[in-house]
């Protein structure tokens, strides 16, 4: 959906003085400052995904938000491309960009800039009024947007009535109105107290999931970006010092300031069953002879097998004492042997929300993807293990 290559802003020097500045260093940033300049985002690439929500991640100086500036051009870049939907942004004429800034990419801010002497209706359609959209059609959709987000029994409000968690969902409601094919949200729950941050933060994820918008959302908390975000760009200094899922960046932070950042955050909320799953010890096919199941659960560290269906899908545990049982019976297959005893999650279920569930079955915890299929198993020692560990080492030159 977009595609972002060598990104690079420079503050307080004219364009060509700055490129030039770029082109002749080895060092970028001493080269800016020694001519004036100002180098605010240093060579940055990444891509979103169509349907993704993408978050980017840093503190305050970062060049988070320059970034997803450049993307509609709200701020030019000084050197690197952006395209959007295989478009160069770069290139487009004043009409196209005032296109794309309309009708394909809104933007949600931190404050929310509303009008005081409008209605909390008149407020959503702000945005389809400026595209010349007949009054009667725009306040219909801005009603629909308005319900979207839990207000539409609030449209002749005004937003002095209401809270700040509720004026963000009429900036929300304003930005969806326009049925945008991309958001970018900057900051825009870091001025709400924590409990209305975090439904706020719900409303998000299930307006995602409602609507597959794309979705870039600039925050300076690791942990909210871990909440929501499919993947997180971490940054420092105006450059990329990380981009990966937030399991990921739990597990394996790329450089010592990641790992300061993943110090504090909530393990049990970043982990996922996915990355803390091991390949099931044994696991067979309801045709297989029960002796060689059992022989086989004899060589390793479990006492029950997971029974796999023909179409790769979980079709209850075969224990050790039940083969046994099928042996002397002189059974053929497992048909007599397969029990129920055993829970299955999702992988990108939190540990959170398993952790209770894991070490109370024959069997460990079973993973299994959209499809159902089993991926993995997680036993109740994976689960301690991944609470209470360190991050792996950092790269040399973290």
């Amino acid at each position: 959906m977009i595609e972002v290559r060598n990104l690079t802003k420079v503050f307080d020097l004219a364009p060509a003085r700055a490129r030039r500045a770029l082109d002749s260093a080895t060092d970028a940033e001493r080269a800016v400052r020694d001519v004036g300049g100002v180098l605010a985002v240093d060579d940055v690439s990444f891509s979103v995904g169509r349907g993704e929500l993408f978050a980017v991640m840093g503190l305050s100086g970062s060049g988070k938000s320059t970034v997803v500036r450049m993307i509609n051009r709200l701020v030019e870049p000084t050197a690197g491309t952006v395209s959007y939907d295989g478009a160069d942004v770069g290139g487009m004429t004043r009409q196209e960009l005032r296109e794309l800034r309309n009708r394909r990419i809104s933007m949600v801010f931190q404050h929310f800039a509303l009008f005081p002497h409008r209605t909390v209706r008149e407020n959503a359609a702000y945005g389809l009024k400026a595209r010349g959209v007949p009054k009667r059609e725009r306040l219909e959709r801005a009603e629909r947007a308005l319900e979207r987000v839990g207000l539409a029994h609030r449209g002749d409000a005004y937003p002095d009535e209401f809270s700040g968690g509720m004026q963000q969902r009429v900036g929300l409601a304003r930005a969806l109105a326009t049925d945008p094919d991309v958001l970018i949200m900057d900051e825009p729950f870091s001025a709400l107290d924590p409990l209305t941050r975090r439904a706020m933060q719900e409303q998000l994820l299930e307006l995602q999931r409602d609507l597959g918008t794309t979705i870039i959302f600039v925050t300076h908390d690791l942990n909210e970006a871990m909440r929501i975000g499919d993947r997180i760009m971490v940054m420092k200094d105006g450059r990329v010092v990380q981009l990966a899922t937030g399991p990921d960046i739990i597990s394996r932070p790329a450089t010592g300031y990641v790992r300061d950042f993943v110090s504090d955050v909530d393990r049990t909320r970043g982990l996922t069953a996915s990355a803390v799953m091991q390949r099931p010890w044994v696991t067979a096919t309801v045709d297989e002879s029960p002796a060689d199941v059992l022989a086989r659960l004899e060589q390793g560290p479990g006492r029950c097998a997971y029974v796999i269906d023909a179409d790769g899908r979980i079709a209850g545990v075969a224990t050790a004492e039940t083969l046994a049982e099928a042996v002397r019976k002189r059974q053929a297959d497992l048909g007599g042997s397969v029990r129920d005893d055993y829970t299955a999650v999702p992988g990108d279920t939190p540990i959170v929300e398993f952790c209770h569930l894991t070490g109370g079955h024959s069997v460990p915890l079973a993973v299994v993807d959209g499809d159902k299929h089993l991926v993995g198993v997680v036993p109740r020692s994976r689960v301690l293990d991944a609470i209470a560990a360190v991050p792996e080492e950092v790269g040399e030159h973290g």
